[in-house]
């Protein structure tokens, strides 16, 4: 069992990833560290992405920059859902104006290039990164607003399927029709893929809960392009297996799953997972959600990250809502999906002050 879970009050995030409802609700943000952020901004005109993910230094600077300008109660590891295929070997490079390019898995050639006994060399400096950032967080040194012990540490992965249009695809895309197409037209070679990702991933997590994570989330951020029969093969039963095995290792360490675009199958999801807590996207309306998603599980989102870059009145009111919507339920208050670039800091600093008025 993990001996850094931190069950101490203080932690208004962790005490609802546990099943407390609280009021007003803990609240972070998907992508807080990052490019709205001015002081991101100087840092990302150091070094290049996958060196500022692999460099302790940077890395926790970038996790703690929002949690000194807001105060956020959970800080997520600055890190990328692409590290780990990087680390068994798969090439990747960030293209400005492009996004990730890899190279891209079709074969079962491709696949045996793979080896994950390297990931726990490559990933050292990622692990070195939690250790910092669990001693800062915990400990008494002065961070800025947030008080030492009050803010919950965050890691993270991608759920297998999202991780696998990435390395099936070879960089982004609207639709992943060739991993789609791969999964029905080579589901042995697809399902070898998704094994492979399944088991690296729940290793993968439970070394970054030994690191110093006190909570995991998964993101699937592609989940919703699945027809039903699909996502519950590849969304619903890996995320399983995956909560399964860290459960097996952490009893106590919570798990946030994000299926993203899921629809009408994500209380299926949230029943059938295990997971702790789900994170549910702009689309999904959380008034309805909490009455289809079993009473154990709780809910995180899910305000629409548009309605944050366009801020004032329209952002308030929206904020209000949702937050309102998950009162008297475990629920965190976050954006149905990451902050926008060009999103004002006043606008987030808003946000925050709307989110914690007791009113």
């Amino acid at each position: 069992m993990s001996s850094n879970t931190h069950t101490s009050s203080s932690k208004r995030l962790l005490r609802t990833l546990n099943g407390e409802a609280m009021w007003p609700p803990p609240m972070w943000l998907m992508r807080q560290a990052g490019r709205f952020l001015p002081e991101f901004r100087a840092m990302r005109a150091k070094a290049d992405f996958l060196t500022r993910c692999m460099t302790p230094d940077i890395a926790t600077e970038l996790t703690l920059q929002p949690i000194r300008r807001f105060g956020m109660d959970g800080a997520i590891l600055f890190s990328d859902i692409l590290i780990l295929p990087w680390a068994m070997g798969q090439s990747l490079e960030f293209v400005e104006g492009k996004g990730p390019v890899l190279g891209a898995i079709r074969s079962e050639q491709d696949l045996a290039k793979l080896d994950p006994k390297r990931i726990a060399d490559v990933t050292a400096p990622v692990l070195e990164t939690l250790t910092r950032l669990n001693k800062t967080l915990n400990g008494s040194e002065n961070i800025g607003v947030a008080q030492a012990g009050a803010t919950t540490l965050l890691g993270f992965t991608g759920s297998p399927f999202t991780v696998a249009c990435y390395m099936v695809e070879g960089g982004g895309s609207r639709e992943f029709a060739i991993t789609r197409e791969m999964a029905f037209s080579e589901p042995a070679l697809f399902d070898r893929l998704m094994a492979l990702l399944t088991e690296t991933t729940a290793t993968y997590l439970c070394a970054q809960i030994e690191a110093g994570a006190e909570a995991v989330m998964l993101f699937d951020s592609w989940a919703g392009l699945l027809p039903p029969s699909e996502f519950r093969r590849h969304v619903i039963a890996p995320t399983r297996q995956i909560v399964q095995h860290i459960k097996s290792r952490h009893p106590n360490v919570k798990i946030i799953g994000f299926p993203r675009l899921g629809g009408m199958l994500v209380p299926e999801y949230a029943r059938d997972t295990g997971v702790d807590v789900v994170a549910l996207d702009t689309g999904a309306d959380i008034a309805l959600m909490r009455d289809l998603i079993p009473q154990h599980v709780g809910l995180q989102g899910n305000l629409d990250p548009l309605a944050v870059l366009a801020g004032g009145e329209a952002m308030r009111s929206e904020a209000l809502a949702v937050r309102n919507a998950g009162k008297g339920r475990a629920h965190v208050f976050n954006l149905g999906h990451g902050v926008m670039p060009q999103t004002p800091v006043d606008h987030v600093a808003d946000l925050v002050k709307t989110v914690r008025e007791t009113a």
